[in-house]
């Protein structure tokens, strides 16, 4: 749970959770237990920012990823400590009191429904905390010159990797190489998924 002298910053999120609808703020909270619970490889703020508008709550992406952050680390330390639905709601309201009955009521069902999975995943989940890949995107491209030369037709390769993080963000690597860099690195990707085969 996020600690009690956090409370100006928990008070600011939680008046942010209950500005949501109810319905809204199920969906939500379901996407991120359905990520604790190992069933989808992130939780992702821009997607969860577009359905907020969508429903027609106004919120900046900031505030859409504190909300996203704040009951990621609630869900995860109820987990991690086996919180039942009532002490998960108690923590809550010990942490603040801006709290509306209609938010505690749907994070004590859906905790209910749904804490008893996550604590089982967390307990797995506590042997590994490394970033996952989920999704690579390549292109060639052409360097025709630069501010030292003026021709100089070097071919590279352009990487965007989106790499799920321990924290269940999703997070946006890009980089280059050149070609024989890039060849290199392939070779090292074909004999790392050959090693995984076997495990």
């Amino acid at each position: 749970m996020p600690a009690a002298g956090e409370s100006y910053g928990i008070n600011s999120v939680a008046e942010k959770i209950c500005r949501l609808p109810p319905d809204l703020l199920t969906e939500a909270s379901q996407h991120i237990l359905t990520y604790l619970r190992g069933q989808i490889s992130g939780v992702d703020s821009a997607e969860m920012s577009h359905r907020f508008q969508r429903a027609g709550v106004t919120l900046d992406h900031e505030a859409v990823q504190s909300i996203i952050r704040f009951l990621l680390l609630t869900f995860r330390s109820a987990g991690k400590n086996n919180l039942s639905a009532d002490e998960l709601v108690s923590k809550l309201e010990e942490g603040s009191s801006k709290w509306s009955k209609a938010s505690l009521q749907v994070l004590h069902t859906l905790w209910s429904e749904h804490g008893a999975s996550v604590h089982a995943q967390q307990d797995a989940q506590s042997l590994l905390s490394i970033g996952q890949l989920v999704d690579m995107q390549w292109k060639l491209g052409m360097a025709v010159s630069s501010d030292t030369c003026r021709s100089l037709n070097s071919p590279f390769v352009s990487l965007l990797l989106k790499i799920v993080e321990p924290s269940g963000q999703i997070c946006q690597r890009a980089f280059e190489m050149t070609i024989p860099q890039f060849q290199n690195f392939h070779r090292q990707f074909k004999e790392m998924a050959a090693i995984m085969e076997t495990v």
